[in-house]
C-alpha cells in the first residue's frame, strides 16, 4: 500500500469519524429526577483551589413561590419581564423577536419557565440563605414600558440574616442586559462575614436528543471557556477553580449569564430536578454600620454578536466555535454580510461554497494532478512489488527512485486536501452555531407543491431529499475519481456515501446545502480536470 493511498485513507476515515462522533455519541438526554430538595451553595474565596471534578457539598433550597410577592412588568422593544417583588426573583423573560416554531402564530421563545422558576432565577443567596422566603421586601417603582434608548430601575430592600439588602434592577431597551447593584449593610452590634451569590436557572433549552444543539453549562476564567454538557457531572455539581469572568446556561442559539462586573466572583453550577442552575458569589464582611456595594449584569437573549459585543467581561467569547474558532468566526461574519445583499441564508450558504471553492481550485487542480501522475505508476510500481516481494526495503528504494525519476511527489495529491479540512470543520462549526439560521428559509416549500420544506435552515430535511442528493454526488465524485490500487481500499472508499449519507440524514439542512454544492463543485472540477488532462 503506497504513502499516498494511506494518507487518503487516513483523511476520510478522520472525517467519517470526526463528522459521525456527535451522532453516534449523543449526549446523554436530560433525565427526570426526583425532587431532592437540594442546591449548590456559593463557594467562598479560599475554596478556589477546589477541583471541578469533584462533587460541590449542597445546602438546602427553599422553593420560590411565584404568588408571594407583587409582580412587575418591563416592556421593551426586545423583550417582556416579569419581576416578583418577593426578593427581585425573575418569573418571565420573553424574547418578542424569536418563537418557538416555524408556524404562523407560534408563540415568543421564553427563557424563564414555571419550572425553572422554582430555582429563583435572579434570586440572591446569602450566607446560603434564600433572600427571596426571608424578611419582608418593599419596593420603589412600578411597570416599565421602555422605548429605545430608555432606562428604568426597581429598588427592592430587605433585612435578612443581620444585614440590609436593597438591590437596584436596572432595565435599558435596545439591549438583553440587565444591570444589577446591589448594597449590603451590617446592621447589627457585631461584626458580621458572609457570601452573597447571584444566581440563574433554566430548564433545558434544547429538545430531548438533539445531537447538534446542547444545552451546557458555560463559564470564562482568565480568558479561557470552560463548558460541559455531561449531566451525570452536572447532577454532582461543578465548580471554577479560580474567579470567573462570567457564568451561564447556554445552548448554540440561546445564553442566560451572570457577569460580575464590581469584583472577582466564583462560579458554581448544578442540575436538578430538570433544572439547571449557575450562581456567582464573593465573600463580604462588614463591621457594624458599614456598607459594601457589589454590582453583576445579567444576559437574557440571542448569542448575536452585535447583542453581545457591548457586554463586559468577554461575554462575546461565549460564542465559540470550537478548535477552528479562529476560522470558523470570519466566516460567518463574510455569511452574514452576504445574507445582507441576497436576502437569503440558503442562497448566501451557496455563494459563501462557491467562493471557497474557487479560492481551493489551484490546491484541487494540483490534487488532482498528483492523483492522475500516480495513477500512471502504478503498473510498474506494482511490479517492483512483486519483484521485490520478499525484500521490503529494497522494494522501498526502487518505488522512491521511481517518484524521483518521474518527478511525483507521492503526498501531493493529499497535502492540498489536508489544508481544505480546517476550512470545511470551521464552516460545519460555524452553521451548526449560527442562530441566524434558526428558521431562516431557503426553500419554504417544495416546488409545485404546499409541503413545508427548507423552512429551517437549522433542521433537517423533513423528505430527506437533501442527503439523499448528496449522497448521490459523493458516489458520482468517487466515480470520477482516479480509482485506487489497493482492491481493499477501493471496496471501504465505496461504502464511503452510504455512511455520509446515514450521517447527513439528521443534519440541519444549513450544512446538508453546504455540502451537496460542494460536491456538484468538485464533481465539476473533477469532469474539466478530466477533459483537460485528455
Amino acid at each position: 500500500m503506497d504513502s499516498n493511498k494511506r494518507v487518503i485513507l487516513a483523511v476520510s476515515l478522520s472525517l467519517l469519524v470526526l463528522l459521525g462522533w456527535n451522532f453516534l455519541f449523543p449526549p446523554v438526554p436530560p433525565v427526570e429526577t426526583a425532587p431532592q430538595n437540594q442546591s449548590a451553595p456559593t463557594q467562598s474565596a479560599d475554596q478556589a483551589s477546589s477541583s471541578m471534578a469533584q462533587a460541590v457539598p449542597a445546602a438546602p433550597t427553599v422553593q420560590f413561590t411565584p404568588a408571594a410577592g407583587e409582580k412587575l412588568t418591563i416592556d421593551t422593544p426586545l423583550y417582556r419581564a416579569v419581576i416578583n417583588t418577593a426578593g427581585g426573583v425573575l418569573e418571565n423573560f420573553e424574547l418578542k423577536r424569536y418563537q418557538e416554531t416555524i408556524e404562523p402564530g407560534s408563540r415568543n421563545i421564553d427563557l424563564v419557565t414555571p419550572q425553572s422558576v422554582t430555582k429563583a432565577p435572579m434570586g440572591l443567596i446569602w450566607n446560603s440563605m434564600p433572600t427571596w422566603a426571608q424578611g419582608e421586601w418593599s419596593v420603589q417603582g412600578g411597570d416599565l414600558n421602555l422605548a429605545d434608548g430608555q432606562s428604568g430601575s426597581i429598588q427592592l430592600s430587605a433585612v435578612v440574616g443581620g444585614v440590609q439588602i436593597d438591590r437596584v434592577l436596572t432595565f435599558t431597551a435596545g439591549t438583553y442586559e440587565v444591570k444589577e447593584e446591589v448594597k449590603v449593610t451590617n446592621v447589627t452590634a457585631a461584626q458580621v462575614q458572609g457570601h452573597l451569590a447571584f444566581s440563574v436557572s433554566s430548564v433545558p433549552l434544547t429538545a430531548e436528543g438533539d445531537s447538534y444543539n446542547h444545552t451546557k453549562i458555560a463559564y470564562m476564567t482568565a480568558g479561557s471557556l470552560t463548558e460541559e454538557s455531561n449531566q451525570k457531572d452536572l447532577q454532582l455539581g461543578l465548580e471554577s477553580q479560580v474567579p470567573a469572568q462570567w457564568g451561564g446556561i447556554e445552548s448554540n442559539y440561546f445564553l442566560l449569564a451572570i457577569v460580575p462586573t464590581s469584583s472577582d466572583m466564583l462560579a458554581r453550577a448544578k442540575l436538578e430536578d430538570n433544572v439547571y442552575r449557575m450562581t456567582v458569589a464573593d465573600q463580604v464582611l462588614l463591621d457594624p454600620g458599614i456598607t459594601q456595594l457589589r454590582t453583576v449584569s445579567y444576559y437574557f437573549g440571542p448569542k448575536t454578536e452585535k447583542d453581545l459585543t457591548h457586554m463586559p467581561k468577554d461575554l462575546q467569547g461565549s460564542m465559540h466555535y470550537g478548535f477552528f474558532h479562529i476560522i470558523a468566526k470570519p466566516l460567518n461574519q463574510f455569511l452574514n454580510f452576504l445574507y445582507e445583499y441576497v436576502g437569503n441564508y440558503g442562497i448566501a450558504i451557496v455563494i459563501l461554497t462557491i467562493i471557497i471553492k474557487i479560492l481551493f481550485w489551484p490546491l484541487s487542480h494540483k490534487s488532482y494532478k498528483s492523483m492522475e501522475q500516480m495513477k500512471k505508476l502504478q503498473p510498474m510500481m506494482a511490479k517492483i512489488r512483486e519483484k521485490h516481494a520478499d525484500d521490503r526495503e529494497k522494494m522501498n528504494t526502487e518505488i522512491m527512485q521511481l517518484y524521483k525519476t518521474y518527478k511525483v511527489n507521492p503526498a501531493g495529491g493529499c497535502v492540498p486536501m489536508l489544508l481544505q479540512i480546517p476550512v470545511f470543520f470551521a464552516l460545519y462549526q460555524a452553521l451548526l452555531g449560527a442562530i441566524e439560521l434558526r428558521h431562516a428559509a431557503f426553500i419554504p416549500t417544495l416546488p409545485f407543491t404546499d409541503l413545508v420544506w427548507l423552512a429551517d435552515l437549522s433542521a433537517k430535511d423533513p423528505y430527506y431529499i437533501t442527503p439523499l442528493i448528496m449522497g448521490a454526488t459523493m458516489f458520482l465524485q468517487q466515480r470520477l475519481a482516479p480509482p485506487m490500487g489497493d482492491p481493499m481500499q477501493a471496496k471501504i472508499m465505496m461504502f464511503m456515501p452510504v455512511i455520509f449519507t446515514f450521517l447527513f440524514l439528521n443534519f440541519p439542512s444549513g450544512l446538508v446545502v453546504y455540502w451537496l454544492i460542494n460536491n456538484v463543485l468538485s464533481i465539476a472540477q473533477q469532469w474539466y480536470m478530466i477533459k483537460q488532462s485528455k
